[in-house]
């Protein structure tokens, strides 16, 4: 190893983070060829096949994996040692795809805006449906964050915990139980409204009530959180949903929120990047700026007492 050509730790650990060729080719500016001739250096030098076909993909030996876990985080640092000066969020002009509900968006954006519009006038900032887990969008760089429910764990994902989604149950004003505390009776003859993101006619709340032998009728489904807003003010649908979700409508009288009169336990909403990003600047800097947001609007994150 005191022999090795330093480049091909940097060729090695772009593959390892894209899990193809191909794919570090493109990231490293590089030809297809050069990298797999880099490949076989490798498998010379250092007396291990490294990399194993695996149907479309590559999978590494393990070898692979514990030479990686050596040089990763000295690799991370000697990058962010030489691009950090550089880094000005002021005159960043990238595009940056975050994968996330249009409910979280809902919370996420105007704020996120108002702190770009002042720190990076520049920088693109483009939301992408959250599909799934999250998972296969980071690993297929098709996101360059995930700012939602991300319930999977990964060795190239990193992720953090942000805040809990709390439910509530709303209703138009003008519902029939808008008037009155919500009991559990009330609440399972009612005819309720379910945001699905999948299409399944079924949520939390039906996995909570099967647990007790009870069920509830969906009357009907939509596939996004605004489709939801729109529709209750005017119907006497119910309907369980965050809380961030459905504040402001509530705060601007278009609907009524009562406790549910079951358990709903919280949600946790989550930023997940992957490793290749974990020390860039700019991605580092967005991270910080979507913690402080996230620190700054606790009051809007928890329900009022009901």
């Amino acid at each position: 190893m005191a022999r090795t050509d330093l480049n091909l730790l940097v060729i090695f650990d772009c593959i390892m983070q894209e899990q193809s060729v191909s794919a570090a080719a493109r990231q490293l500016a590089m030809t297809q060829p050069a990298v797999s001739n880099a490949v076989s250096r490798m498998r010379h030098q250092w007396r291990d096949p490294l990399f194993i076909k695996d149907g479309r993909g590559i999978r590494p030996t393990p070898a692979a994996e514990r030479l990686w876990m050596q040089i990763r985080q000295p690799l991370e640092i000697i990058s962010a040692a030489l691009n950090e000066p550089d880094f000005n969020p002021a005159t960043a002009s990238d595009t940056l795809r975050i994968a996330m509900t249009d409910g979280t968006a809902a919370f996420l954006w105007p704020r996120l805006r108002a702190r770009t519009e002042q720190l990076a006038p520049l920088l693109n900032l483009h939301a992408v449906p959250f599909r799934g887990d999250g998972m296969t969008q980071l690993l297929e760089a098709d996101a360059d964050l995930v700012f939602d429910y991300f319930a999977g764990s990964h060795r190239q994902i990193h992720q953090q915990r942000m805040f809990d989604n709390h439910f509530v149950c709303v209703m138009s004003p003008r519902h029939a139980l808008a008037q009155q505390p919500l009991t559990e009776e009330a609440f399972l003859q009612a005819e309720h409204l379910l945001v699905s993101l999948s299409g399944d006619a079924r949520g939390q709340v039906d996995t909570q009530l099967a647990a007790r032998g009870q069920s509830r009728r969906i009357a009907m489904t939509v596939n996004s959180f605004a489709s939801a807003l729109m529709l209750l003010p005017t119907t006497q649908l119910l309907c369980s949903l965050p809380w961030p979700v459905v504040a402001s409508a509530v705060q601007r009288g278009e609907l009524a929120v009562r406790q549910p009169p079951i358990t709903l336990p919280p949600v946790p909403i989550s930023m997940a990047w992957h490793q290749r990003s974990h020390q860039r600047p700019l991605q580092r800097w967005l991270r910080g700026l979507l913690q402080d947001i996230v620190d700054n609007s606790q009051n809007d994150l928890q329900p009022p007492d009901l």
